[in-house]
Protein backbone atom coordinates (compact mmCIF):
# COMPACT_ATOMS: atom_id res chain seq x y z
CA UNK A 1 0.00 0.00 0.00
CA UNK A 2 2.89 2.75 0.78
CA UNK A 3 4.74 1.78 -2.30
CA UNK A 4 0.98 2.55 -4.50
CA UNK A 5 0.71 5.65 -2.88
CA UNK A 6 4.14 6.73 -3.06
CA UNK A 7 3.63 5.56 -7.08
CA UNK A 8 0.44 7.87 -7.18
CA UNK A 9 2.12 10.72 -5.40
CA UNK A 10 4.82 10.54 -7.94
CA UNK A 11 3.02 10.18 -11.15
CA UNK A 12 0.96 13.66 -9.40
CA UNK A 13 4.10 15.35 -9.38
CA UNK A 14 5.51 14.51 -12.65
CA UNK A 15 2.03 15.88 -14.35
CA UNK A 16 2.65 19.12 -11.87
CA UNK A 17 6.58 19.58 -12.91
CA UNK A 18 5.37 19.25 -16.66
CA UNK A 19 1.91 21.10 -16.34
CA UNK A 20 4.49 24.14 -14.49
CA UNK A 21 7.24 24.08 -17.49
CA UNK A 22 4.51 24.42 -20.13
CA UNK A 23 3.00 27.07 -18.44
CA UNK A 24 6.47 29.10 -17.97
CA UNK A 25 7.01 27.86 -21.59
CA UNK A 26 3.96 29.00 -23.23
CA UNK A 27 2.19 31.62 -20.85
CA UNK A 28 4.77 33.68 -19.02
CA UNK A 29 5.97 35.65 -21.61
CA UNK A 30 2.58 37.43 -21.74
CA UNK A 31 2.71 37.90 -17.76
CA UNK A 32 3.79 40.79 -16.10
CA UNK A 33 6.65 39.97 -13.04
CA UNK A 34 3.71 40.49 -10.37
CA UNK A 35 1.62 37.84 -11.64
CA UNK A 36 4.96 35.36 -12.60
CA UNK A 37 5.79 35.50 -9.04
CA UNK A 38 2.28 35.04 -7.83
CA UNK A 39 2.09 31.55 -9.73
CA UNK A 40 5.55 30.51 -9.07
CA UNK A 41 4.20 30.82 -5.27
CA UNK A 42 1.04 28.74 -5.94
CA UNK A 43 2.49 25.92 -8.05
CA UNK A 44 5.27 25.60 -5.20
CA UNK A 45 2.46 25.35 -2.57
CA UNK A 46 0.37 23.20 -5.06
CA UNK A 47 3.64 20.82 -5.43
CA UNK A 48 4.23 20.29 -1.76
CA UNK A 49 0.52 19.45 -1.29
CA UNK A 50 0.75 16.22 -4.31
CA UNK A 51 3.75 15.80 -1.78
CA UNK A 52 1.51 15.24 1.16
CA UNK A 53 3.37 17.86 2.80
CA UNK A 54 2.22 20.37 5.22
CA UNK A 55 3.54 24.32 5.46
CA UNK A 56 3.59 26.25 8.69
CA UNK A 57 5.25 29.29 7.93
CA UNK A 58 6.40 31.23 11.35
CA UNK A 59 7.19 35.14 12.09
CA UNK A 60 6.67 37.28 8.87
CA UNK A 61 7.69 37.10 5.35
CA UNK A 62 8.98 40.25 3.60
CA UNK A 63 6.02 42.28 1.83
CA UNK A 64 8.19 44.05 -0.73
CA UNK A 65 11.91 44.20 -1.49
CA UNK A 66 14.90 45.06 -1.58
CA UNK A 67 15.67 42.05 1.11
CA UNK A 68 18.26 39.21 0.59
CA UNK A 69 16.80 36.35 2.27
CA UNK A 70 19.60 33.83 4.11
CA UNK A 71 18.43 30.31 4.92
CA UNK A 72 20.15 27.07 6.27
CA UNK A 73 19.66 23.68 3.52
CA UNK A 74 19.02 20.68 3.55
CA UNK A 75 17.14 19.84 0.82
CA UNK A 76 15.92 19.87 -2.96
CA UNK A 77 12.96 20.70 -1.46
CA UNK A 78 13.92 23.82 0.54
CA UNK A 79 13.53 25.80 -3.00
CA UNK A 80 9.90 24.63 -3.52
CA UNK A 81 9.24 24.79 0.62
CA UNK A 82 10.98 29.01 0.46
CA UNK A 83 8.64 29.32 -2.98
CA UNK A 84 5.49 28.35 -0.98
CA UNK A 85 5.91 30.60 1.52
CA UNK A 86 7.40 34.31 -0.40
CA UNK A 87 8.63 33.69 -3.60
CA UNK A 88 11.90 35.28 -4.08
CA UNK A 89 14.64 34.79 -6.58
CA UNK A 90 17.10 32.13 -5.34
CA UNK A 91 21.02 32.44 -6.46
CA UNK A 92 21.93 28.60 -7.86
CA UNK A 93 24.95 26.81 -9.51
CA UNK A 94 24.87 27.57 -13.64
CA UNK A 95 24.07 23.79 -14.18
CA UNK A 96 21.24 23.52 -13.01
CA UNK A 97 19.91 26.34 -16.03
CA UNK A 98 20.56 23.37 -18.40
CA UNK A 99 18.92 20.19 -16.88
CA UNK A 100 15.98 19.22 -19.16
CA UNK A 101 12.53 20.59 -17.48
CA UNK A 102 14.56 21.61 -13.96
CA UNK A 103 16.26 24.28 -16.14
CA UNK A 104 13.25 25.93 -17.14
CA UNK A 105 11.42 26.18 -14.16
CA UNK A 106 14.08 27.42 -12.41
CA UNK A 107 14.34 30.23 -15.35
CA UNK A 108 10.51 30.67 -14.86
CA UNK A 109 11.24 31.38 -11.03
CA UNK A 110 13.56 33.87 -11.98
CA UNK A 111 16.76 32.28 -10.59
CA UNK A 112 20.22 34.13 -11.00
CA UNK A 113 23.07 31.76 -11.91
CA UNK A 114 26.21 31.20 -10.72
CA UNK A 115 29.64 29.48 -12.00
CA UNK A 116 30.94 28.25 -8.75
CA UNK A 117 34.60 27.34 -9.82
CA UNK A 118 35.09 31.09 -11.37
CA UNK A 119 35.83 34.21 -8.68
CA UNK A 120 35.34 36.12 -11.59
CA UNK A 121 31.83 35.25 -12.25
CA UNK A 122 31.43 35.34 -8.31
CA UNK A 123 31.78 38.78 -8.17
CA UNK A 124 29.80 39.54 -11.56
CA UNK A 125 26.91 37.46 -9.57
CA UNK A 126 27.15 39.73 -6.63
CA UNK A 127 27.33 42.93 -8.63
CA UNK A 128 23.86 41.52 -10.55
CA UNK A 129 22.56 40.63 -7.00
CA UNK A 130 22.97 44.39 -5.81
CA UNK A 131 21.04 45.69 -9.19
CA UNK A 132 18.04 43.61 -8.18
CA UNK A 133 18.35 44.37 -4.64
CA UNK A 134 18.51 48.34 -5.66
CA UNK A 135 15.60 47.59 -8.13
CA UNK A 136 13.57 45.94 -5.77
CA UNK A 137 13.82 42.18 -5.84
CA UNK A 138 13.47 39.10 -2.91
CA UNK A 139 16.42 37.29 -3.41
CA UNK A 140 17.33 33.93 -1.04
CA UNK A 141 20.67 32.32 -0.98
CA UNK A 142 21.82 29.08 1.00
CA UNK A 143 25.05 30.25 2.64
CA UNK A 144 26.24 26.95 3.55
CA UNK A 145 26.64 26.42 0.09
CA UNK A 146 26.08 22.69 0.86
CA UNK A 147 23.14 20.94 2.05
CA UNK A 148 23.44 19.56 6.02
CA UNK A 149 21.53 16.98 7.60
CA UNK A 150 19.02 19.24 9.20
CA UNK A 151 20.77 18.75 12.47
CA UNK A 152 22.66 21.13 12.56
CA UNK A 153 23.34 24.75 10.85
CA UNK A 154 26.91 24.62 8.92
CA UNK A 155 29.36 28.03 9.18
CA UNK A 156 27.98 30.88 6.48
CA UNK A 157 30.11 32.18 3.79
CA UNK A 158 29.75 35.60 3.71
CA UNK A 159 30.32 36.31 0.34
CA UNK A 160 27.26 37.08 -0.97
CA UNK A 161 26.53 39.63 1.85
CA UNK A 162 28.63 41.94 -0.39
CA UNK A 163 25.27 42.33 -2.58
CA UNK A 164 23.45 43.37 0.44
CA UNK A 165 26.47 45.86 1.92
CA UNK A 166 26.38 47.42 -1.56
CA UNK A 167 22.58 47.77 -2.03
CA UNK A 168 22.31 49.08 1.58
CA UNK A 169 19.71 46.56 1.63
CA UNK A 170 18.20 44.16 4.88
CA UNK A 171 19.23 40.71 5.15
CA UNK A 172 16.60 38.32 6.83
CA UNK A 173 17.30 34.78 8.37
CA UNK A 174 15.36 32.32 7.58
CA UNK A 175 15.34 28.61 9.59
CA UNK A 176 14.00 25.64 7.67
CA UNK A 177 13.32 22.35 8.94
CA UNK A 178 11.36 19.09 8.63
CA UNK A 179 9.95 17.02 11.08
CA UNK A 180 7.17 14.44 11.74
CA UNK A 181 3.32 16.52 12.02
CA UNK A 182 2.60 13.90 15.05
CA UNK A 183 5.19 13.86 16.73
CA UNK A 184 7.12 16.71 16.27
CA UNK A 185 10.37 14.57 15.81
CA UNK A 186 13.35 15.50 12.82
CA UNK A 187 12.63 13.98 9.57
CA UNK A 188 15.58 13.15 7.66
CA UNK A 189 13.43 11.78 4.47
CA UNK A 190 14.36 15.35 2.11
CA UNK A 191 17.84 15.35 3.09
CA UNK A 192 19.96 15.32 0.21
CA UNK A 193 23.85 14.73 1.23
CA UNK A 194 26.57 12.39 0.91
CA UNK A 195 25.80 9.29 -1.24
CA UNK A 196 22.27 10.40 -1.54
CA UNK A 197 20.91 10.28 -5.02
CA UNK A 198 17.96 12.72 -5.97
CA UNK A 199 15.87 9.79 -6.77
CA UNK A 200 16.88 8.59 -2.98
CA UNK A 201 15.45 11.80 -1.17
CA UNK A 202 12.54 12.00 -3.67
CA UNK A 203 11.43 8.49 -2.86
CA UNK A 204 11.66 8.73 0.76
CA UNK A 205 9.71 12.07 0.45
CA UNK A 206 7.12 10.29 -1.30
CA UNK A 207 7.05 7.59 1.25
CA UNK A 208 6.64 9.63 4.48
CA UNK A 209 3.20 10.57 5.49
CA UNK A 210 2.91 13.66 8.40
CA UNK A 211 5.67 15.44 6.65
CA UNK A 212 5.97 19.20 7.86
CA UNK A 213 8.01 21.92 6.26
CA UNK A 214 8.57 24.69 8.67
CA UNK A 215 9.70 28.14 7.73
CA UNK A 216 10.60 30.16 10.28
CA UNK A 217 11.12 34.10 9.32
CA UNK A 218 13.16 36.29 12.05
CA UNK A 219 13.43 39.61 11.78
CA UNK A 220 15.01 41.82 8.91
CA UNK A 221 18.73 42.82 9.82
CA UNK A 222 21.01 45.97 8.55
CA UNK A 223 25.19 45.75 8.39
CA UNK A 224 25.23 48.70 11.37
CA UNK A 225 29.09 48.80 10.88
CA UNK A 226 29.63 44.99 10.82
CA UNK A 227 32.07 43.74 7.84
CA UNK A 228 30.55 40.60 6.04
CA UNK A 229 31.87 37.48 7.82
CA UNK A 230 31.03 38.85 11.63
CA UNK A 231 27.38 39.77 9.68
CA UNK A 232 27.65 35.97 8.46
CA UNK A 233 28.40 34.50 11.88
CA UNK A 234 25.80 36.88 13.39
CA UNK A 235 23.06 35.61 10.90
CA UNK A 236 24.35 32.31 11.12
CA UNK A 237 23.51 32.49 15.14
CA UNK A 238 20.08 34.20 14.08
CA UNK A 239 18.97 30.87 11.91
CA UNK A 240 20.22 28.43 14.67
CA UNK A 241 17.62 30.45 17.21
CA UNK A 242 14.77 30.32 14.67
CA UNK A 243 15.19 26.32 14.66
CA UNK A 244 15.49 26.13 18.21
CA UNK A 245 12.15 28.33 18.58
CA UNK A 246 10.28 26.49 16.15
Amino acid sequence: MARFQACWRLLRVLVHVLAGAWRIRWVFPRLPQAERDAQVQAWAREMLARLAIKLVVNGQPPAVGPVLLVANHISWLDIVVMHAARHCRFISKASVQHWPVVGTLANGAGTLYIERESRRDAMRVVHHMAERLAAGDVLAVFPEGTTGDGTTVRPFHANMLQAAIAAQAPVQPVGLHFCDSATGQHSFAPCYIGDDSLLDSLWRTLKTDSLLAVVSFGTAQLPQGRDRRTWAADLHQAVVDLRADR
